[in-house]
């Protein structure tokens, strides 16, 4: 028997390790899964901005092409007067579009007309008849291409069209976009972003050192293949100093710098119209440290659990002790005179009474131990259960609910029943579709058609969506009193959808507090209709009030927000001719204030 206990409590160390180990490895796998979720939202984010950034211009070179003036001087590019009212038109169209430069070349690839005709980078006389993206157009293809400009030393897309006259190639217009927008919008950010071309060399990055760096190695077929089109034009091109790794699945970047190696989770998608790679990158320093304070968490509680083996080993050893010091004392007491048999009777009492002392103290350790571990337990679980949220779950979810119901319905030949359901899950997509346009708009207006909408309906369907997260918090929202009737110029649907970005920070900022109440207010001022939504939190630091409605910024933990919403509200109040910002109250709290025009009388605004 003792050598059997001794031989357990010798394998009680390794078996503990084991557990440890098992325990790190496994908490660092989910925390990586919920890293790679959140990074493929930013993925998709990124992929749509840039896709829908380029969208609105690719049209327009087929358009310009079919001008008469255009026409005219490629049938005589030697006309002077014809430069010139090309020039000037190109100039304004150029300055109307907001797009980089705009350029028509004859067939042998010179340029005859530009928009920056009088800068002193000018393109006209000078020749890109090396340009992929003109020697497909003179082949009569729409072309796309992006590089950096051999001229203008300006990085750009360009979208490429061919003149047609009389069903013959007689030239080609070119359409510059200007990148540094998006670009810089990813700087400063969560995630790294940054796109390269099929060669792996990086093309656009929030991170300048990363500009023109190889992801993939350099080889004389790739330089070759770069120099030919003149790509990025006379730019050093150079590794980027990174080691790839794969762990459980995750593609890991780690990347040296002068300021230090830092590890990131990569994600990459291939967009097959622009013909490159968007990558995201996500720092894993945050999802080490939380896997290594659960391993502290794992290894303190196998602590306190030894700790309390061992006091229990110790409490049981000294109790025999004592039950082996008894027994001498009774053996030596029998040889003694009767006169100290009460003494020893009494003793034995105590000592009796202390050994029951102990059995109830020993009780109470283990019910205490028991607690301890339930304790551990759903501290776990409170870990484990925040999970990513946004704009779209409250949809899906009901979407889910409908198409279950309706293949039950189905089944059961409710066939009406199942279309009511079908019609309600199409309703939700039309609202999600309503809600993801606003992505694609960061860089430009909405078409949408505004009008009239009652403020009375939208708050009342806001509190409705808004009921579960604020019963979550605990929280309450006040509606100050104020005449009914008011009309805003906006859309009903995407200003529900501020109030519900706003309304649900005030309920994250405000949970857990002692005064839970937001306040909701309309007012009137100089024409315009003023919605306050205020809260008892702690108000909004003076470090971030000048970048929270920036994209992708975000103050709270990783897996609880993207940083989207309250930059996604800002462009839609921006979209109605409106103004959304925050301050803080004397009081403490912070006070969201969004204006919008005042209208009258209602009409049916598109969404």
């Amino acid at each position: 028997m003792t050598i059997r206990k001794g031989l357990a409590f010798s394998l009680l160390p390794l078996a503990v390790i084991v557990l440890i180990y098992q325990g790190s490895v496994l908490a660092t796998r989910n925390y990586m899964d919920e890293a790679s979720l959140q990074a493929s939202s930013a993925l998709r984010l990124a992929v749509s901005a840039l896709s829908g950034h380029l969208s609105r211009y690719e049209p327009l070179p087929a358009l310009i092409a079919d001008h008469d003036d255009i026409k005219s001087l490629i049938e005589r590019p030697g006309d002077a007067e014809l430069r010139a009212a090309a020039n000037i038109y190109l100039k304004e169209i150029n300055t109307l579009l907001e797009s980089s430069d705009i350029y028509v070349m004859t067939l042998d690839g010179e340029t005859i007309a530009a928009s920056n005709y009088d800068g002193p980078a000018s393109f006209v006389g000078q020749n890109f008849s090396y340009r992929p993206y003109f020697q497909e157009a003179a082949k009569g293809l729409q072309s796309r291409f992006y590089a950096l400009g051999t001229t203008s030393l300006k990085r750009g897309y360009y979208f490429s069209s061919p003149i047609i006259i009389d069903n013959a190639v007689r030239g080609v217009i070119v359409f510059k976009v200007d990148i540094d927008s998006i670009e810089s919008s990813w700087q400063g950010g969560e995630y790294k972003i940054f796109v390269s071309d099929p060669e792996g060399i990086i093309f656009m990055t929030g991170s300048p050192e990363w500009l023109y760096s190889g992801i993939l190695p350099l080889s004389p077929e790739r330089l070759s293949r770069t120099q030919g089109s003149r790509r990025y034009a006379e730019a050093v091109l150079k590794p980027l100093p990174y080691r790839e790794s794969i762990e459980d699945g995750h593609k890991l970047f780690t990347i040296s710098s002068p300021g230090g190696t830092r590890e990131y989770m990569a994600l990459s998608q291939y967009v097959p119209d622009a013909d490159w790679t968007v990558n995201v990158l996500m720092d894993t320093a945050s999802v080490r440290s939380q896997a290594r304070t659960v391993l502290v968490a794992v290894v303190l509680f196998f602590c306190l659990a030894g700790l309390a083996l061992a006091i229990l080993m110790q409490r049981r050893a000294r109790a025999e002790e004592r039950l082996r010091m008894q027994v001498e004392a009774r053996n030596e007491l029998e040889h003694r005179v009767e006169e100290r048999t009460a003494d020893l009777a009494r003793v034995n009492q105590r000592i009796e009474l202390e050994i029951a002392e102990r059995r109830l103290t020993e009780l109470e350790l283990r019910k205490t131990q028991g607690d301890l571990i339930q304790a551990g337990k759903l501290a776990g679980l409170g870990q484990m259960s925040a999970a990513l949220s946004h704009e779209f779950n409250q949809p899906l979810a009901a979407a889910k609910t409908y198409a279950d119901s309706a293949a039950m319905l189905i089944d059961r030949d409710r066939v009406a029943e199942a279309r009511d359901n079908v019609r309600r899950i199409s309703a939700l997509i039309d609202r999600m579709a309503s809600i993801s346009k606003h992505l694609r708009n960061f860089a430009r207006k909405p078409n949408e058609k505004l009008g009239p909408v009652a403020l009375d309906a939208v708050i009342e369907d806001t509190l409705e969506i808004v009921s579960a997260r604020l019963k979550l918090a605990g929280a309450t929202v006040e509606v100050a009193p104020s005449p009914s009737g008011w009309t805003v110029r906006a859309g009903s649907v995407r200003l529900q959808q501020v109030l519900v970005n706003i309304l649900t920070n005030a309920a994250d900022a405000i949970e857990g507090l002692d005064d839970r109440r937001i306040l909701l207010a309309i007012a009137e001022d100089t024409g315009k209709v003023v919605i306050t939504v205020r809260d008892h939190g702690a108000g909004v630091p003076t470090a971030i009030a000048e970048r929270i409605f920036d994209p992708f910024y975000t103050t709270k933990d990783v897996g609880k927000g993207l940083g989207l919403g309250l930059s996604i509200s800002y462009n839609i109040v921006k979209d109605f001719c409106g103004s959304l910002s925050v301050t803080n109250a004397p009081d403490g709290g912070a006070v969201f204030r969004l204006e919008l025009e005042a209208t009258s009388g209602l009409e049916d605004a598109a969404e």
